[in-house]
């Protein structure tokens, strides 16, 4: 057990110094890397969010406080405050200098918390805890161990969302591969994350592929929400509610 500890601690360093080094250039890096797709960064931290918010609409979940698992820069931030204007955003991020410059880029009301070996956030108290593009960075190994403190703080009945990088996707292969802020990143397969959240005591995992179509035919993209079976979407979203 104090090997497994060690080598966790060690990750979580890493991880640590490897956001912090990057923080400052990554908005401009990830807008080099994705102007294939033709839309800049916002375009994709809106479309998540947007969705999660339809999602929630749909079939009325309580969305009172919200946890961004990973909030970085604040992409999401914006976001959160135009669909989710009444909630109570706790932002989470294991990188302090990230931390920093999303207050500096969005001043506002948000609880912004650091992360180390746990989330510092009372048990059962969040009914959303997103995730965007996070866990391709987590050593696999930890996933179950992340996946089980998330559902720690979810209130009964609350939701986990986490969007995700599809690795049967040729153009996120490249993209990633070519980024070099993931350059440490494993991306996980759909039905492989809604296994490991089942495992960590998530209930009813679903996943559903997400965007099929770059700018160039963004005419098609009305059609998405009909081809979320099709499992080449560029990203996935995966879906698990905790047990009421």
């Amino acid at each position: 057990m104090a090997k497994e500890s060690g080598t966790s601690m060690i990750e979580e360093n890493r991880m640590q110094a490897e956001f912090d080094a990057l923080a400052d250039e990554y908005r401009i890096v990830h807008q080099e890397n994705i102007a294939i797709t033709g839309e800049a960064p916002e375009y994709f931290s809106e479309y998540k969010i947007a969705d999660l918010a339809s999602w929630i609409s749909k079939h009325g979940i309580a969305s009172a406080r919200i946890l961004d698992f990973g909030s970085g820069i604040g992409n999401s931030l914006p976001y959160f405050r135009k669909y989710f204007p009444e909630s109570e955003i706790n932002c989470a991020d294991v990188s302090g200098r990230s931390i920093e410059i999303a207050q500096t880029r969005f001043p506002g009301n948000e609880n912004y918390h650091r992360i180390d070996r746990n989330v510092p956030l009372p048990t059962g108290t969040q009914d959303i805890v997103f995730s965007a593009c996070v866990f391709h960075h987590i050593p696999h190994a930890e996933h179950l161990h992340w996946l089980s403190e998330l559902l720690r703080v979810t209130k009964p009945g609350g939701i986990l969302a986490i969007y995700e990088h599809n690795p049967l996707n040729p153009l996120t292969l490249r993209a990633v591969n070519t980024c070099p802020l993931d350059v440490n990143a494993h991306l996980i397969r759909g039905r492989v994350m809604s296994s490991r959240a089942l495992k960590s005591g998530w209930t009813t995992a679903q996943v559903a592929y997400k965007v099929f179509f770059p700018s160039a035919l963004a005419r098609f993209r009305p059609l998405e929400p009909h081809l979320e079976w099709l499992g080449l979407g560029a990203q996935y979203r995966m879906l698990a509610r905790k047990d009421a």
